[in-house]
C-alpha cells in the first residue's frame, strides 16, 4: 500500500468512527490491498479486506491462495476460508511453505474468516466500518450478528472518499489507460469507411486494445439513427455515407478505467449535424472553465449546460460526468443539485451527449485532472467532429 492510500483510508477510518475498514467491493478491497482476480467477475468470488492502524488484511477463498503467494502481494496478512482441491507437493520451497501454512489456518466460512483477519490486527469488541455496498441485505444482518460483540457501521461512502483523490502511481495508471483507449480508437479512425458494421469496427478496437497490454469492457459504436440509443450492442448494421457514427469505448489497465467518446462523420457535415458538434465541445470548454476546488460539482453541470444550450436550446444534461478510477462512474456526480466540492487530485469524465431518437447522437467525453488552480485535460485526441475521408 502506498503512503497516500495509506493516509486517505486513515482519514476514513477516522470518519467511520471505527477501529477498523471493511472493503467487500472489488474496486474497494484492490484499493487496500491491491488484489484481483478474474474469478471475482466469472464466478462472483466472495472476498473482504481489512485496513486498521495495525496492518492490512485479504480474507479470499482458499482457491485464489496460490495466485496471491505466487505473485507475492505486498499485504500484511492472508486469511481464506473453504477448500482447495490439490495434491500434495514433493519437494516444498519456502513460497509452497507459506501457501500450505495459510491453507492449513483456513476458516469455514467468509464470516469467521473476517473474524480471524479483526482478530489478527487486534480489533476486539470496537467499532468496525463494513463497505455495505459489497453485502445484499441478508449477507448483512449475518455479518452484523456475526461480528458481535463489534459494533458495525456502514462505511461505503468513506471508502468511496477514500478513494476520490488519486496518487501519483494512479494517475499513472489512468493516463496509461487513457493513452491506450486513444491510441486504440485512432487505428479505427484511420480504417473505418461506409460498410464496415458496427460489429467490425468494436472487433478492431478491441484488438488494438489488447495489442497494448490493457482488459476491455463491452464497447460502444453505433451509426445512423442507431447512435441515439444510449447503450446498443453491436450489430452487422454498415456505414453509410453523410451518417454519424458514435464510438464510446474505453478500457482497464491495472485495474484503472479510461472512457472516451468521439463523433465521426462520413462525407460533410450538414447544419444540424455542425451545430450539434458545435454545442457539445461549447458545453466541455465551459465545463472546464468551471472546475476549480472548492467549485459544487453542480456548479460544473450548470456550466456545460448553459453554454450548450445556446447553439442547442433542446441540449439535455441533468449529469455530465463523474469521477473515474477503480470504477467506471466514482463520486463526485457532475450533476444538477450535487453540492459536493471539488478536490485537486480527483480525477474526473466530462461527459457530453446530445441524442434525438431518429436522427442521430454526437458524443464528446474528456478526462480532467483536477489540479490547485484549476484543471488539466489528459486526453491527447482532438475534440472536434472526425470527417472521415
Amino acid at each position: 500500500m502506498y503512503p497516500h492510500q495509506a493516509d486517505r483510508l486513515t482519514t476514513a477510518l477516522q470518519a467511520a468512527e471505527a477501529e477498523a475498514l471493511v472493503a467487500a467491493t472489488p474496486a474497494n478491497v484492490r484499493y487496500i490491498t491491491g488484489f484481483s482476480s478474474p474469478r471475482e467477475a466469472v464466478l462472483h468470488a466472495r472476498r473482504f479486506a481489512v485496513f486498521s492502524p495495525r496492518g492490512a488484511v485479504l480474507v479470499v477463498e482458499a482457491a485464489d491462495v496460490p495466485s496471491i503467494v505466487s505473485d507475492a502481494l505486498p499485504v500484511d496478512h492472508v486469511v481464506c476460508f473453504g477448500s482447495l482441491a490439490s495434491a500434495p507437493i514433493d519437494r516444498p520451497t519456502p513460497r509452497h511453505e507459506n501457501l500450505q501454512s495459510i491453507l492449513d489456518a483456513r476458516a469455514e466460512d467468509p464470516a469467521a474468516a473476517l473474524v480471524r483477519a479483526l482478530d489478527t490486527v487486534e480489533v476486539g469488541r470496537g467499532r468496525v466500518g463494513v463497505d455495505e455496498a459489497g453485502l445484499p441485505s441478508p449477507r448483512w444482518t449475518m455479518l452484523v450478528n456475526r461480528l458481535a460483540p463489534r459494533a458495525v457501521v456502514p462505511a461505503s461512502e468513506p471508502l468511496l472518499d477514500a478513494r476520490r483523490v488519486k496518487s501519483p502511481y494512479e494517475l499513472e495508471c489512468l493516463e496509461h489507460a487513457l493513452r491506450i483507449a486513444e491510441e486504440a480508437l485512432n487505428q479505427v479512425v484511420q480504417v473505418i469507411e461506409p460498410g464496415r458494421t458496427e460489429r467490425e469496427i468494436v472487433g478492431i478496437y478491441e484488438t488494438e486494445v489488447l495489442k497494448r497490454g490493457a482488459e476491455i469492457y463491452p464497447s460502444i459504436v453505433a451509426f445512423g439513427e442507431r447512435s441515439a440509443i444510449p447503450a446498443p450492442w453491436p450489430t452487422d448494421r454498415a456505414l453509410r455515407d453523410g451518417e454519424l457514427a458514435r464510438f464510446d469505448v474505453g478500457c482497464v489497465f491495472k485495474g484503472y478505467y479510461a472512457s472516451v467518446a468521439r463523433t465521426a462523420i462520413t462525407g460533410a457535415p450538414d447544419e444540424r449535424q455542425e451545430r450539434v458538434a458545435e454545442a457539445i465541445e461549447a458545453g466541455v470548454e465551459a465545463a472546464l472553465e468551471a472546475i476549480r476546488p472548492g467549485v459544487p460539482a453542480a456548479r460544473v453541470q450548470q456550466a456545460a449546460l448553459e453554454a450548450a444550450r445556446k447553439r442547442r436550446p433542446d441540449f439535455h444534461g441533468d449529469q455530465i460526468g463523474q469521477g473515474i478510477g477503480l470504477e467506471l462512474h466514482e463520486p463526485p456526480k457532475l450533476a444538477h443539485g450535487s453540492l459536493s466540492p471539488l478536490e485537486a487530485g480527483e480525477v474526473l469524465c466530462l461527459d457530453l451527449p446530445y441524442r434525438a431518437l431518429g436522427w442521430g447522437a454526437g458524443h464528446l467525453r474528456e478526462t480532467v485532472l483536477v489540479t490547485t488552480r484549476g484543471c488539466h485535460v489528459l486526453n491527447r485526441s482532438a475534440r472536434g467532429l472526425i470527417v472521415l475521408d
